[in-house]
């Protein structure tokens, strides 16, 4: 989109700071990596059987990194190298008129492109499942999957929408009022997923 102003989805901020010291910590940085270890595992063990093309696309901030380490620990763990590219959503979302003005993340479509190929979305945290929806609205502008999957670091519940994820890292039954709060080394300089009440 040319003439916009883009800031970086991925660029640590003061909120994120100030995130990092409120809340109950759910999830360390140990579990944080032996959670995405398993999810890697489970990603190799359900795209084995597809003749075609694996890709992971990540759903800017959290999504963006968490699909580069599971692509790392495929790679490691299956001896595959799935592409990695990211998905922006926020024109896509259906609440831009209730949150006013959003940075635009970034779309970077993967090598290969996605047309036919097996689609992994990957999200920080799964609750109403409109920010899913809004990325199966993004991936029209980029080509036609064959398949599209939905991996989500944390599933809070609380859906309002009929979508599910095929990989869940942790479900976390929270109150509606609580926020879930991932934090990642590249995004906030720590590793850790917080429950804070409002």
């Amino acid at each position: 989109m040319t003439g916009s102003a883009r800031v970086p989805a991925d660029a640590p901020s003061e909120a994120s700071a100030v995130g990092a010291s409120l809340g109950t910590t759910v999830l360390t940085a140990a579990d944080v990596g032996r959670i995405l270890d398993r999810m890697a595992h489970q990603i190799i063990e359900q795209t084995a059987k597809f003749d075609f093309d694996v890709v992971l696309l990540g759903i800017p901030t959290r999504g963006v990194p968490l699909a580069r380490r599971l692509a790392d620990r495929v790679a490691r763990f299956g001896d595959v190298t799935l592409p990695v590219g990211s998905l922006d959503i926020t024109l896509y979302r259906d609440d831009l008129r209730l949150r006013g003005i959003r940075p635009l993340g970034e779309t970077v479509e993967p090598p290969g492109g996605i047309s036919g190929k097996v689609v992994v979305l990957v999200d920080d945290v799964l609750c109403s499942g409109r920010s899913a929806r809004a990325a199966l609205d993004a991936l029209t502008e980029l080509g036609r999957p064959r398949i599209v999957q939905l991996a989500a670091l944390v599933d809070r519940g609380h859906r309002e929408l009929p979508i599910r994820a095929d990989y869940v890292g942790k479900n976390l039954p929270t109150a509606p009022s609580a926020n879930v709060r991932v934090l990642l080394d590249e995004t906030d300089g720590a590793d850790e997923v917080k429950v804070v009440e409002s």
